[in-house]
């Protein structure tokens, strides 16, 4: 029962890294789009695209703490006395992100916007490279046992961790301007369809030479980890390699459709590969999934609300998902009036 509940938490991070991710990626190229005249088609179409899901897309975070908080709750309880720094900046970034995001489409001035704009967008950077960071934290062991807390600094500062923190920031980069790439083609818009392709293929190499360099951080860092990663998770490890190739290729040749489910596996692939790579360990070589977690009465409770979940929540998304790729949401927020209010 523990192994299902641990698969279904994997999933949930995956789902996570997908949509979650590429919402966060958006504030990236929001941030280096440029001034207000020559950024104001790119982040219009950031703002039109992502402005009907990225509050349901935190659903899946809020999963994600509370499935581990009930089936695993010892390690639950190491990971947030040692990682409460990242954690905590985390969590005033998704509410000062959220907060701009509605904000900016709101205020009337130039001013206030590009206010409102920065936040937005340098709070969708730090979240990512937080998580990221706690994740490479826990790979490399910096998290203890028993519910006790470990090192506040080292545990997310190190290079395992600053490896993966970068990496979540520029994955999440890299989906968001895929995405962004099949939308804008969708507005019949060619000229941003090719501004957002050429920066899914920069994006697609840097995670590439980010990745490398994280392969060496986790030799030196985390080698329970980088032993998984060679073994039992090569199969995910191979896969995530071939489809991101793929996916850059199709870039190069501008196929918007099939790039966009080659990155979204490649990047499933990825955190696939990390979950595998540490098991049994929910905590690498201190706590395993069994060990932490809670009594099969519990498991098997929370394994039913998992699926009532499932039937109750997964059409509501499918439904959203569905709608919004068919432009038949309403636009969120007031008319844009900076521009005419910055002239006069």
């Amino acid at each position: 029962m523990s192994t299902l509940v641990a698969a279904v938490l994997l999933l949930a991070l995956v789902l996570y890294a997908v949509f979650g991710g590429a919402d966060f990626g958006s504030g990236f190229w929001d941030l280096t789009a440029g001034g207000a005249a020559r950024g104001a088609r790119p982040r219009a179409l950031i703002e039109h695209s992502i402005g009907p899901v990225w509050e349901a897309n935190h659903v899946w975070l809020i999963f994600i703490f509370v499935l581990t908080w009930t089936a695993f709750s010892e390690a639950y309880q190491s990971i947030m006395l040692t990682m409460f720094v990242p954690l905590t900046i985390a969590a005033l970034g998704i509410v000062m992100r959220g907060a701009s995001f509605a904000f900016r489409k709101t205020v009337a001035t130039l001013r206030y916007r590009r206010i409102f704009g920065a936040a937005f967008a340098c709070s969708s950077i730090l979240v990512p490279f937080c998580m990221g960071a706690v994740a490479g934290g826990i790979a490399s062991g910096r998290v203890p046992a028993g519910g006790k807390a470990g090192d506040p600094v080292h545990s997310w500062l190190n290079p395992v961790s600053l490896c993966t923190g970068v990496l979540a920031v520029v994955l999440a980069a890299y989906l968001a301007a895929v995405y962004l790439v099949w939308d804008a083609r969708a507005a019949g818009d060619a000229d941003l369809a090719d501004y957002f392709r050429r920066r899914a293929v920069a994006a697609a190499v840097v995670a590439a030479v980010v990745s490398a360099a994280g392969l060496v951080a986790v030799h030196a860092g985390a080698p329970y980890v980088f032993a998984g990663l060679t073994s039992r998770a090569l199969v995910p490890v191979v896969l995530s390699i071939l489809c991101g190739l793929g996916a850059l290729m199709l870039l190069f040749r501008g196929a918007a459709r099939g790039a966009r489910l080659l990155a979204v596996l490649a990047v499933a692939g990825v955190i696939v590969s990390w979950g595998l790579a540490q098991w049994p360990y929910l905590l690498p070589e201190s706590v395993t999934v069994t060990d932490a977690a809670a009594p099969s009465g519990t498991l098997a409770a929370l394994t039913v609300a998992v699926v009532v979940l499932a039937v109750l929540v997964g059409p509501a998304f499918v439904l959203l998902y569905v709608l919004d790729r068919r432009q038949l949401l309403p636009e969120e927020g007031v008319a844009d009036v900076s521009d005419a209010a910055g002239a006069e």
